[in-house]
């Protein structure tokens, strides 16, 4: 998997760890005794700690935070045998909290998934403008949307065709909540110009396909026999492409690669933009690809599966 963007770590690293990991505990999100102690094992802390190295610890801790509250609920419900009308019916309470930009006074807030979010979201609005309070909310609807309609494809054993699988994974794979809180933690909001110029929608789309591509490689070998299986791009290519599984992976690593090079010209082209926002923005998303790799050929979320396996082999870390 080469990865041209520099691989860095924030000094916070250690002391996020636990904070986040404390934080998630007392969120009751995760109630499980055994299922906390994976949790304290894979270091989530540290694939903030690698995505946003720049960020001062105040923030470092918001984006960590948000991270983990992703891991979780994709835990309970993405990665579960959940129907998609129990997401469906968990949706109001998250879509409140989104909604409304008050504090919900006075509102019982009873999902522990829908009070961590309420944490979460009065931190964002401490941090940010209108403009990127509202599109973190956006693209988070979005992804709770989608989570629908992976738990569909779950519960009547479909493997989505390729184009379908290509559109609604640049959404189920959340990276777009995460890209939403790059210019709070650089410190240079995008302005709504910024965030529509097309070389930044383009260079924000190549980068989301980059690390949901990845992590479909770097997490086939855990999901392969889980009730997930079908949502990997692997086994869409498997199905609808007829290819067997290393000629699959061998064909997203050109495929994650395209995009790599899309991005570097992208990258010289808005330099031109002389914009520290966008300059800053563009550093966020190749920190974000180069921590995650970093992250997940380290956190016993994916190498636990891998060890013991004959799975096949799809790790080439390259820095160029």
């Amino acid at each position: 998997m080469s990865c041209p963007f520099p691989s860095l770590i924030s000094p916070y690293a250690d002391q996020v760890n636990q904070e986040t990991f404390s934080w998630l505990v007392a969120s009751g999100m995760i109630d499980d005794p055994v299922e906390l102690a994976r949790y304290r094992e894979a270091n989530y802390g540290r694939l903030g700690a690698r995505t946003y190295p720049y960020a001062d610890h105040d923030m470092l801790r918001l984006v960590t935070d948000w991270c983990v509250w992703l891991f979780a609920f994709d835990d309970a419900f993405c990665e579960s045998d959940r129907r998609a009308a129990e997401i469906a019916r968990a949706l109001p309470q998250l879509l409140t909290v989104l909604d409304d930009v008050d504090d919900l006074a006075g509102v019982r807030v009873e999902n522990p998934f829908a009070r961590a979010m309420l944490d979460i979201k009065g931190r964002v609005i401490a941090s940010a403008n209108a403009d990127q309070l509202d599109r973190w909310r956006s693209v988070t609807k979005d992804y709770l949307f989608a989570q629908v309609w992976e738990a569909a494809n779950r519960e009547d054993a479909v493997v989505p065709t390729y184009g379908d699988y290509i559109f609604m994974r640049r959404r189920t794979g959340a990276m777009l909540t995460v890209f939403a809180l790059i210019d709070l933690a650089t410190g240079h909001p995008l302005t709504p110009d910024d965030w529509r110029h097309p070389d930044v929608r383009a260079i924000t789309e190549s980068a989301n396909d980059v690390v949901v591509w990845d992590n479909d490689l770097l997490s086939y070998a855990k999901e392969r026999h889980g009730v997930n299986s079908r949502n990997n791009l692997v086994s869409v290519l498997a199905r609808h492409r007829h290819r067997s599984i290393q000629h699959a992976m061998n064909h997203i690593g050109r495929m994650r690669d395209e995009a790599i090079l899309r991005m570097l010209v992208l990258r010289s082209e808005l330099e031109s933009l002389r914009s520290e926002a966008v300059t800053g923005y563009v550093r966020g998303l190749e920190h974000w690809i180069s921590g995650s790799i970093d992250y997940s050929l380290t956190s016993t979320r994916y190498t636990r599966a891998w060890q013991g396996t004959s799975a096949p082999r799809v790790i080439r870390h390259e820095r160029h």
